[in-house]
């Protein structure tokens, strides 16, 4: 395979711009153990076709909700805005922005009120931050918006919830006054619609930076250049041996 082309994620991106721990490996221009990893799964990928993905709750209602999340944003800002299906891609990475407006607006459905609330004493997280970055390279934008929206869980995620409450409680049936009381504090815990609208909505901003955007370019380099190198190590390595 040809890695000098290799396109990176810009929702990956991130994991190749954290920096190595030791001082040493940071002056040798290492990447990170965190950028090994991804890009050996990225190596897997792209060669084999296989990928270990495992989609997570919190995963899987975001995929279900995204629309909904997108219909609350639409509201609290009093402007309609459509999801984006164009996916956008230069000479290093490639990715898909959930709404192209005078920025970037990318939509994250938070699971429950503990991981909604939970990213208010924080700064954005690098990951997102890096995707942001991304985002408005590819698109040609100088502002990003993070909208995290909370929005009601699917009933079948409930639902599916509530089948392994009844075998963490091991309780006869589902009438069991135990099981009837625990469930409805775990509904309780799913839906929001009690909740006023610009309290399930957190915003954060982030501002185009040449300087980072160069930073991405040079990381894609090099991970072109580790993804070579584990192809040239694997099919060298018996090399002598037989």
């Amino acid at each position: 395979m040809n890695w000098n082309e290799t396109l990176i994620r810009a929702s990956s991106v991130g994991y190749i711009m954290t920096e190595p721990v030791t001082k040493a490996d940071k002056e040798a221009g290492l990447l990170s153990k965190t950028a090994q990893r991804h890009l050996l799964d990225v190596y897997i990928s792209n060669k084999y076709n296989r990928s270990k993905d495992i989609q997570t709750k919190q995963m899987k209602k975001g995929i279900e909700v995204e629309q909904e999340s997108i219909d609350l944003l639409s509201m609290f800002l009093k402007k309609p805005f459509a999801k984006n299906t164009e996916r956008f891609s230069n000479k290093y990475i490639t990715g898909l922005p959930d709404i192209i407006d005078d920025g970037i607006i990318d939509i994250k459905s938070s699971y429950d009120l503990w991981t909604f609330l939970g990213n208010i004493p924080d700064k954005l997280d690098n990951l997102y931050y890096w995707q942001m970055m991304s985002y408005m390279w590819l698109a040609g934008k100088t502002k990003a918006t993070i909208a995290y929206c909370l929005v009601n869980t699917p009933d079948n995620i409930i639902q599916q919830e509530k089948y392994y409450l009844l075998k963490k409680l091991d309780v006869i049936s589902e009438e069991s006054p135990e099981f009837v009381r625990e469930a409805m504090k775990l509904e309780l815990n799913m839906k929001f619609d009690d909740i006023a609208m610009e309290e399930r909505i957190l915003m954060f901003e982030v501002n185009r930076n040449e300087d980072d955007i160069l930073r991405i370019e040079q990381k894609v380099e090099k991970a072109r250049e580790f993804l070579q190198d584990i192809e040239n190590t694997h099919k060298n390595f018996n090399n002598g041996k037989i």
